[in-house]
């Protein structure tokens, strides 16, 4: 189980039939009876481990809405899914207004919910405490990002040099890499560091409705409309908005951002007159904006306004130097009330383990296998036992006992002791003389033929093995791959890292 969701509810069956559908999409639940409750859960020392809300807004005592606003003041930023049987558009504004991340309409079908949460679990922003409200003692900077990778370094030094002025950001990157710290990072290193940080993900809000939360609506402009919305544009008014996603945005809407971002006002639905605002705009997504264009899916024009200064931030199995330092990190945060006090360490040869997998879900994913390991584990130390999903996808591709991984400081006194690597010379045969050209790999064959791209990089692989004496973790790094990809390209091209024998010639 993984990504704990916190259900709040009055009805006991809805309750169940949400905690079975949670626990049926591979997720922890914790049930609320009550609008009480469920702040008591939020608040308590480990309330940070709640990745996503399911509220219900109509409760008695205290009502989702209560909930929303109470957890607005005390600074609570989890991800609050809201479900209704009215899904009227008042009801959804106002939600949405409060802070609710999605809203479902009662009965959900399981499709939808699932998605409502992977949504949610998608823009949780990493690293701590980004993702959970402001950081303790002031705003989150860039010397308060874990990690220890040249590639970050390149991000850092980009987002330093973005912080001083009020261009427009875009941050590229899968999901889970901590787009959003990042964007939070440059917030809170910029002059507007005090001013409000306003967040929007694009792709979890119904097209519908995406014009009005974002702009804002006049009272009466449309059926349901019964208040006026200043809309995220006018709340973000002297601050940073934080456009998460928006390669989802709808063509329609993507016009009035243009106009937004040139003429820097923004026209309410129903309004008789535009309104200024005067904002720091950071976009984020995961997807190829640039191919959007090119397919129809996004505006050029937008597109070029957006991309003024873009930002890379790098998967995790391109930066596995961060992983020891962040598993460290995600230990510390875990509360004692879930350990009872006992983690202590952790192996080194779990860190190589968690070194040389792929991590498809990035830097998420990463924290929820060592909030799931400290909760499992029965000793002070951290083991492979307590990552069986990592282990046997990982094992079969690398023997980890070869795997070198760089110590990072240990949460105990002792430092972390690592193995030498093996010395990969000798499994891996040499490349003919003749196609070494003063260490360059040659193009063309004996018969003064292209060779093939497969060829290319087998002899790569080879030469980048032999130049840096078997250091895989190096080889990977010069190679621009992780190391679980070098591991399984040398299994593709026959060459086993546990035999040490190419079985394929």
């Amino acid at each position: 189980m993984s990504a704990p969701i916190l259900i709040v509810d009055d009805d006991p069956v809805q309750r169940r039939l949400l905690e079975a559908a949670v626990n049926k999409f591979g997720h922890d639940a914790i049930l609320a009876h009550d609008g009480e409750a469920a702040l008591k859960t939020l608040e308590h020392s480990g309330a940070g481990n709640v990745s996503v809300v399911i509220l219900d807004l109509v409760m008695p005592g205290m009502d989702g809405i209560g909930v929303l606003e109470a957890m607005r003041e005390r600074q609570i930023a989890t991800p609050v899914i809201v479900q209704t049987a009215k899904g009227g558009i008042e009801t959804v504004v106002s939600a949405m207004r409060n802070g609710a991340f999605d809203f479902v309409v009662k009965p959900a079908s399981p499709d939808r919910l699932k998605a409502a949460i992977s949504n949610a679990l998608k823009v949780e922003a990493l690293g701590g405490s980004a993702k959970r409200g402001p950081r303790q003692g002031g705003h989150l900077t860039f010397k308060d990002l874990v990690t220890n990778s040249p590639a970050m370094e390149r991000v850092i030094r980009l987002g330093q040099k973005a912080a001083a002025s009020s261009i427009p950001i875009l941050i590229e990157g899968e999901s889970g890499v901590g787009k959003e710290l990042v964007a939070r990072a440059i917030q809170g290193s910029g002059a507007r560091r005090s001013r409000p940080f306003i967040t929007v993900n694009c792709g979890a809000i119904p097209d519908n409705l995406v014009e009005s939360i974002l702009f804002g609506h006049e009272k009466g402009s449309f059926t349901g409309a019964t208040e006026k919305h200043t809309g995220k544009f006018v709340e973000a008014h002297t601050g940073t908005l934080f456009l998460d996603e928006i390669g989802d945005l709808p063509l329609d809407v993507q016009v009035k951002l243009l106009r937004a971002v040139q003429e820097g006002e923004v026209d309410p639905v129903g309004g008789r007159s535009t309104v200024k605002v005067d904002i720091r705009l950071i976009s984020a997504t995961h997807r190829n904006l640039l191919q959007q264009v090119k397919d129809g899916k996004f505006r050029e024009d937008l597109f070029y306004r957006l991309n003024v200064y873009p930002i890379f931030v790098p998967p995790l199995r391109e930066r596995s130097d961060d992983i020891p330092y962040l598993v460290r990190h995600f230990m510390k945060r875990v509360p004692p009330s879930e350990t009872r006090g006992r983690i202590v360490d952790i192996s080194s040869s779990t860190l190589k383990m968690l070194q040389a997998y792929d991590w498809p879900g990035n830097i998420r994913q990463l924290e929820n296998a060592v909030f799931r390991a400290c909760v499992l584990c029965e000793d002070d130390v951290l083991t492979e036992e307590e990552f069986p999903q990592i282990r046997t996808q990982v094992e079969g591709v690398v023997r980890l006992d070869d795997v070198a991984v760089e110590a990072a400081p240990a949460i105990a006194d002792e430092p972390v002791r690592v193995q030498p690597a093996r010395d990969y010379r000798e499994t891996v045969p040499a490349v003919p003389a003749r196609q070494q050209h003063f260490g360059l790999v040659a193009a063309l064959d004996e018969r003064g033929n292209v060779r093939t791209l497969a060829d290319v990089e087998l002899e790569m692989i080879r030469l980048a093995i032999d130049h840096y004496g078997g250091q895989m973790s190096e080889v990977a790094r010069r190679l621009g791959i992780g190391r679980s990809t070098l591991y399984r390209k040398l299994k593709e091209y026959g060459i086993d890292p546990d035999a040490g024998r190419e079985r394929l010639q």
